[in-house]
C-alpha cells in the first residue's frame, strides 16, 4: 500500500483508470446477463365460478326451442316471477334491439348462449408512429389476431352469442360482414353491452338479430381498442350473470336469460300464460273490430 501511495502521479492515474475499466466491464456484464438470471413469475389464475353441466343433445335443444317458439319476453318474465326468479335474468332496459320487424317479428330471438368476454387493449399507437401506411396496416393485422371470433369454432345452429364488451365504448366488433358469417354458421342472434357498426347494412338485410346498448352504433375497429379474453365462461351482460348454454329470449321489450336447468319448467309455465293471453286478446280483437292475426289464438 505504501508503494502505491508513494508512486508517481502518472502511474497512480493509470492504476485508477484500469480499475475503472474493470468495474465498468463487470457492471456491463451483469446488466446484459441480468434479465436471463431473473426468476419470472406468472400468476396462476383460478376461476371460482364454474360452468354448469346440462343435457345438450340435439333432441333436448329442439324440445326447448319448440317450447319457447313465439313466446314473448313478458311471458317468460311472468313465468320466472312465479318461480321466485324476479329480475334474476332480466337484462337492463338499455339492451335494446338494433332493428325491429313488426310484421313478421323476425327480430325476435330464442337460442342458447355462447358467452364471449372482451377486455381493453394494452397497446396503443399514435400519429406518425410508423414511417408509412404499410406500418399501420401491419400493426392492424397483428392486433386483429389478438381479437378473433374464436368462439365460432364451437357455435351450433340455434346459438346466440352474448358478448361482454369490457366497458369499451367505441368499438364495433359486430359488423355488416362478420355478422353475416355468424348467420351462415346458424347463429340466430347477438346480445352485447357494447354496440355494432355498419348498422345501415345490418338493418337492411335483417339476417341476424342484434341487441346492443341503447340500440346504438360504435364505429371503431378492434385493433388498438380491445382484446378477446375468453369464451364460454360465465360473464356479466346487462347486469345479468350469463352462463354458457343458458337460454336467451329477446324481443322488442329487451332480453331475458333463463338458467338452462330451469328452461323446461319456465317454458311450460310461460306457454300457459301465453295461450291465456292470446285467447283473451282474440275476444277483444273481435269486440273492437280488429282483424285477427297470428298473435292471437281463436278457440275452434
Amino acid at each position: 500500500m505504501r508503494d502505491l501511495l508513494t508512486c508517481s502521479p502518472k502511474w497512480f492515474s493509470l492504476v485508477l483508470l484500469s480499475l475503472a475499466i474493470l468495474l465498468l466491464g463487470i457492471t456491463a456484464t451483469h446488466t446484459q446477463e441480468g434479465p436471463k438470471a431473473q426468476n419470472l413469475t406468472t400468476p396462476e389464475g383460478v376461476r371460482l365460478l364454474k360452468n354448469k353441466s346440462f343435457d345438450d343433445r340435439e333432441a333436448v335443444r329442439k324440445r326447448i326451442l319448440e317450447l319457447y317458439k313465439d313466446l314473448r319476453l313478458t311471458d317468460v318474465c311472468d313465468a320466472m316471477d312465479l318461480l321466485g326468479l324476479q329480475d334474476i335474468g332480466l337484462m337492463h332496459k338499455s339492451i335494446r334491439p338494433l332493428w325491429r320487424d313488426v310484421d313478421k317479428f323476425s327480430h325476435r330471438v330464442v337460442g342458447f348462449a355462447i358467452t364471449v368476454r372482451h377486455v381493453p387493449t394494452d397497446v396503443r399507437v399514435g400519429q406518425d408512429s410508423f414511417a408509412d401506411l404499410e406500418g399501420f396496416k401491419k400493426f392492424k393485422s397483428e392486433q386483429y389476431k389478438r381479437a378473433p371470433d374464436a368462439w365460432l369454432e364451437v357455435a351450433k345452429r340455434g346459438d346466440v352469442v352474448v358478448i361482454d364488451a369490457g366497458g369499451i365504448p367505441e368499438c364495433g366488433f359486430i359488423g355488416s360482414n362478420n355478422s353475416l358469417g355468424w348467420a351462415e354458421k346458424g347463429v340466430v342472434g347477438v346480445v352485447t353491452n357494447g354496440g355494432a357498426r355498419d348498422t345501415d347494412e345490418i338493418i337492411k338485410v335483417k339476417k341476424i338479430a342484434v341487441y346492443c346498448k341503447n340500440g346504438y352504433s360504435s364505429r371503431g375497429v378492434r385493433p388498438g381498442r380491445l382484446i378477446a379474453e375468453s369464451y364460454n365462461f360465465p360473464i356479466n351482460c346487462g347486469g345479468v350473470l350469463v352462463y354458457p348454454g343458458d337460454l336467451i329470449i329477446a324481443d322488442g321489450d329487451g332480453v331475458i336469460v333463463v338458467p338452462r336447468e330451469r328452461a323446461l319448467q319456465v317454458g311450460e309455465i310461460a306457454r300457459e300464460i301465453n295461450i291465456g293471453d292470446e285467447k283473451s286478446r282474440a275476444q277483444r280483437y273481435k269486440r273492437l273490430g280488429i282483424p285477427l292475426d297470428e298473435t292471437v289464438k281463436v278457440d275452434e
